[in-house]
């Protein structure tokens, strides 16, 4: 049977039916129902933090983050904001759908996050807001780029996608930064079918981002302000109140995969890094070459085991994003990394099947560099 790269978790279901029967109970599908908010007030106890808005997708919740710390409405055509190139699409996409110009500040070479040395030199006074990812739930040098947000006066919004659940020095990732979006799609970890957790530092800018993504009405449903439909619906709140309190699990479940595949293949020799999050949200493997990493990934796809080329190609060289900026490090690890099948239930004869066709791969012709 095919391996894929990604599959979602599905709770059990006995547990999701009780939610889906409340429901059905209520009649209530959508419109900050109480599924909603009963996940919501989970996600805040459990991260220690307020302000939270869950949300349609993370898309949405990065562009609704934007809108509500800069007023896109109004702004400059030649705004821009500072980000990775090394990251997915959504990411910048949200910035030019927003009316942002997308500038990219090349990723430090291990982690493979923004490099805080390259962000200072490339802020101009059209320079909004700092976009830092914290890329496979690696965290981002967060002190440094706090440090030079507020030196210059700039906004931050974290795109925390992949780091459900990921500290930083002992407080969870969505303490910091003005704004900040996780992504809760079927293919994270911990998930609502589709949606996103978006996060504010302030109150004002919470309660701003709450009549956004409802139309711009008010708390007396009167429609104030330009808004936009981006809420979560009952039924994707059932899906996460059903599997909440199976995340623990479900990151051992994954450190454990982890730990088979890194005992298989530490030993190669055409591999550099095997990256490690403390939620092990994905399994990215850098090979030593690209030319490596291409054959890797046709042999993998003729035994019909899936990985991804995460992220490939780097931003700075897709033609919409009209980048000005050349990322070296950025271009070369896109170029040599593979992200290889990690999920719920994964076997480990799965596993050992994926590492005996990167291990048995004659490389000894291609050139590692």
């Amino acid at each position: 049977m095919p391996i894929p790269v990604s599959k979602p978790y599905l709770p059990n279901r006995e547990k999701l039916n009780k939610y889906i029967d409340q429901i059905y109970e209520s009649g209530w599908l959508t419109n900050n129902g109480p599924l909603v908010r009963q996940l919501t007030k989970k996600l805040e106890e459990k991260f220690s933090v307020d302000n939270i808005l869950l949300v349609a997708n993370g898309t949405l919740a990065l562009q609704i983050a934007y809108r509500t710390l800069l007023d896109t409405q109004n702004i400059e055509t030649t705004s821009e904001a500072l980000t990775t190139p090394f990251t997915f699409i959504a990411t910048s996409n949200s910035l030019m759908w927003e009316g942002l110009t997308p500038v990219f500040a090349d990723i430090n070479k291990t982690d493979w996050c923004i490099n805080p040395d390259n962000i200072a030199g490339n802020i101009t006074k059209n320079t909004k807001l700092i976009v830092p990812v914290h890329v496979f739930g690696n965290s981002c040098e967060i002190e440094k780029i706090e440090k030079i947000a507020t030196e210059y006066g700039i906004k931050t919004v974290y795109d925390a996608s992949h780091s459900f659940g990921i500290q930083y020095k002992d407080k969870n990732i969505l303490q910091y930064g003005d704004a900040s979006v996780i992504s809760l799609h079927a293919t994270k970890l911990f998930h609502t079918v589709e949606g996103a957790l978006l996060r504010f530092k302030r109150k004002s800018d919470f309660e701003k981002a709450k009549q956004l993504i409802n139309f711009g009405f008010n708390q007396d449903k009167e429609p104030k302000s330009l808004g936009i439909n981006a809420k979560m619906n009952e039924v994707e709140a059932a899906f996460g109140l059903a599997a909440i309190d199976d995340i623990n699990e479900i990151i051992a479940e994954r450190q454990h995969i982890a730990d088979i595949y890194e005992e298989h293949l530490s030993s190669n020799p055409h591999i550099e890094q095997i990256n490690r999050s403390s939620n092990q949200a994905y399994l990215p493997v850098l090979f030593r070459s690209g030319t490596v990493a291409s054959e890797v990934l046709k042999k993998l796809q003729e035994k019909e085991i899936e990985a991804k080329r995460y992220f490939f190609p780097s931003l700075d060289t897709v033609e919409h994003l009209n980048s000005l900026s050349t990322c070296e490090t950025s271009q070369d690890i896109a170029n040599r990394i593979l992200c290889l099948p990690i999920y719920s239930g994964l076997s480990k004869d799965k596993i050992q099947t994926t590492c005996n066709c990167i291990n048995e791969i004659d490389l000894s012709h291609q050139q590692c560099i």
